[in-house]
């Protein structure tokens, strides 16, 4: 079975479960599990059930489409998501964004957790994703093409949906919310950076450091998809005063940021209507 193939028979498993058609779609990451109280949902189906999707195995993703609506518009959640570390590949990563493309999704909203690398930012700041850098050494693109998923050669000039990053900076000025604008670089982890590797991600041009969100947008950006990337700064990562990164600390970070984000996707969401 091919890819286009394997993605229908996914979409046609979920359409048998929800007649919910979304319009946008939500991938939350570590800690960022808490939109799905603001949704008013449908239907709950986890990864596992679903045809050719995997497993999440990392902490805190809980691993399930949430469906349902927000602010009157229907929406997809991804609850948990899926990286290279865990021994994916780019395009086992991705698959469920073609699917969620497949049900109707023309939008898609990105969040993460990330370390932060410019020194204006601090623990638990907000950084919209203006543009990223692609450090994991694939591409969900490598293969074949299938010019019914996209073109061979996707235009990646805007990555990032200006008109999106409007609407979040209009958010965030409406709600007196301080957000940082910069680029984002994904690495492939699971280990986390020397001092010295901080210093050249700084030095070409990256603001904080992931091990996701690059993949998803690519896809989405291959179908045609506006995207708008959110990344919780969850660790300060200055070489200078590096300090040792527990998850608990991360964890800590993304919750009590998470009521902000939470906020701002909401009112991404308000403004699509």
């Amino acid at each position: 079975m091919n890819l286009f193939e394997s993605i229908q028979e996914s979409v046609a498993f979920i359409r048998g479960v929800t007649d919910t058609k979304p319009r946008i779609g939500v991938i939350l990451g570590t800690g960022l599990g808490g939109l799905v109280g603001q949704v008013n949902v449908s239907s709950t189906i986890p990864y596992d059930e679903i045809p050719h999707f995997q497993i999440s195995t990392v902490e805190s993703h809980h691993g399930r489409l949430v469906f349902g609506s927000l602010n009157g518009i229907d929406i997809v959640v991804m609850q948990g998501r899926f990286h290279a570390y865990e021994g994916y590949s780019l395009q086992q990563i991705t698959f469920p964004v073609r699917v969620l493309h497949g049900l109707g999704v023309q939008t898609l909203i990105v969040s993460n957790a990330c370390g932060g690398m410019n020194p204006l930012y601090r623990r638990g700041d907000i950084m919209l994703i203006d543009d990223h850098i692609n450090l994991l050494g694939d591409s969900p693109l490598v293969g074949p093409n299938d010019e019914r998923l996209g073109p061979r050669f996707p235009d990646m000039s805007e990555p990032y949906s200006r008109r999106l990053l409007g609407y979040a900076e209009e958010a965030a000025l409406a709600r007196r919310v301080k957000v940082h604008r910069g680029v984002y670089v994904a690495v492939s982890g699971p280990n986390l950076e020397t001092r010295a590797e901080y210093r050249f991600l700084r030095t070409i041009g990256a603001d904080v450091v992931g091990m996701s969100t690059v993949p998803e947008n690519i896809v989405a950006r291959h179908m045609g998809m506006d995207v708008l990337g959110l990344s919780i700064v969850t660790d300060e990562c200055f070489p200078d005063s590096l300090a040792p990164v527990k998850l608990e600390h991360v964890l800590e970070a993304a919750f009590q940021a998470e009521p902000i984000m939470t906020s701002l996707i909401t009112d991404v969401i308000a403004r699509c209507a």
